[in-house]
């Protein structure tokens, strides 16, 4: 048995995760979907004060006061990097960490610096300023969001459970720096690649065979990929596709990327975390009239 800590992505709540938490469940195994301060259930509590950090704690927090060990923490999309900042906290806690078609998080990068250039960055908070008071990031209308993160698969019922029940993102949890130890390094990692949504394994090679110091982590051992032919929201997708990759992952499974012969295998950029498998690409920035934490 085991016990999965499932972070869901920005705007989202606990709720995002309901159907992959039913197949877990249903094949023994245990489910703790987390809603992040200001969403879901939780988004009375948003405010301006509610950062990164925050949401850091709400993971931290599932992960102390449910008890758990051996746990396998998701993050998908944005969710990546509290649940990255989170396991970094408790690596004792956490048997895996699974990136589900995300950004890469590094120590001292926010999710602009991640997804979007400075000048684009500009313009998102001149937008949040005019639109959300400074602190809210409204989520866009869904017909918008396919052109961002793509909807492939994703039946018109759940795009509508997902415009309705979307919430506005707290700002500062776009733009608070995420602070690591490096403790996260000791953790297996698995990345999960939405093929519709551009990202594959073949593109994780390349990007390891560039020798680029970011990625020369890929090739290590204990870290895993798998990929799933849908868009980058397969727990509404492909749920029940995506709670098999999440226990196999779980069991260690998985494809591993060749190493290189070149003396990059094995080897720690201290800019870096090489352990975080996906790339910069993985969540394309907005254009200047659309604006999305994803």
């Amino acid at each position: 048995m085991t016990e999965f800590v499932l972070v869901p992505g920005g705007w989202l709540g606990g709720w995002a995760w309901r159907e992959v938490a039913a197949e877990l469940r249903a094949a023994g195994h245990g489910a703790h979907p987390v809603t992040l301060t200001g969403l879901g259930d939780r988004r009375h509590l948003a405010g301006p004060q509610v950062g990164l950090s925050t949401h850091v704690e709400d993971v931290v927090a599932v992960l102390e006061s449910e008890e758990l060990t051996d746990a396998v923490v998701v993050g998908h999309s944005y969710g990546i990097l509290p649940a990255t900042g989170a396991v970094d906290r408790v690596a004792e806690r956490t048997a895996r960490l699974v990136h589900l078609d995300s950004v890469v998080p590094q120590d001292g990068k926010s999710l602009l610096d991640l997804l979007v250039t400075p000048r684009q960055a500009e313009e998102i908070t001149a937008w949040v300023a005019e639109h959300g008071e400074g602190w809210r990031w409204p989520m866009p209308p869904v017909d918008q969001i396919d052109a961002i993160a793509r909807l492939d698969g994703v039946s018109w019922a759940d795009r509508e459970r997902l415009a309705r029940l979307g919430a506005p993102q707290p700002f500062g949890t776009a733009t608070e720096p995420l602070r690591l130890t490096g403790a996260v390094l000791t953790v297996p990692a698995t990345g999960v690649f939405c093929t519709r949504n551009g990202n594959s394994i073949a593109r994780a090679q390349e990007l390891y065979d560039s020798g680029d110091p970011a990625y020369v982590g890929l090739a290590a051992r204990g870290i895993t990929c798998f990929e799933l032919d849908t868009g980058h929201w397969p727990m509404f997708s492909a749920s029940a596709e995506l709670a098999r990759v999440l226990c196999a992952a779980a069991a260690g499974h998985g494809h591993s990327l060749l190493p290189r012969r070149l003396g990059w295998a094995g080897r720690r950029d201290a800019r870096t975390n090489p352990r975080q498998l996906l790339t910069p690409q993985c969540d394309v920035g907005p254009p200047p009239c659309t604006h999305m934490p994803h």
